[in-house]
């Protein structure tokens, strides 16, 4: 193990199952710092977090389900410190063998941009 910013990192690669919530008021921004790339560029784990975002659907009682590669203990501690916590509520993780896909809608067809003329996310998640 080794120490990264106060948290310990595994040295085994590991991938969770993500359940949380979204905070619809969050959707404008989370889309803007995923077309800026600001999120792609943050280190060690940018990327992984964009393509976890890509894997999310959302379900259909409104939680949001994605897998995501981690070697941080606790789970997600760094993902959460600088991205997750923001834009997620309830967030819980499961260990799993391998990515997984889930059914729903495609978590990034409801993060819309949210400007004139674009829908804004359903009021009801």
């Amino acid at each position: 193990m080794s120490v990264l910013n106060g948290l310990v990192r595994r040295e085994r690669l590991v991938i969770y199952r993500v359940t949380a919530r979204f905070r619809t008021d969050t959707a404008a921004e989370l889309r803007r710092r995923l077309d800026e790339g600001s999120i792609a560029a943050q280190q060690p784990d940018g990327q992984e977090i964009v393509d976890a975002l890509h894997r999310a659907v959302m379900t259909h009682n409104g939680e949001v389900r994605w897998s995501e590669q981690c070697f941080c203990n606790p789970p997600l501690a760094h993902e959460r410190t600088t991205v997750l916590d923001r834009y997620f509520d309830d967030i819980s993780t499961t260990a799993i063998e391998d990515y997984e896909q889930y059914d729903g809608t495609p978590f990034l067809d409801i993060v819309c941009p949210c400007g004139p003329g674009v829908p804004s996310p359903p009021e009801d998640l």
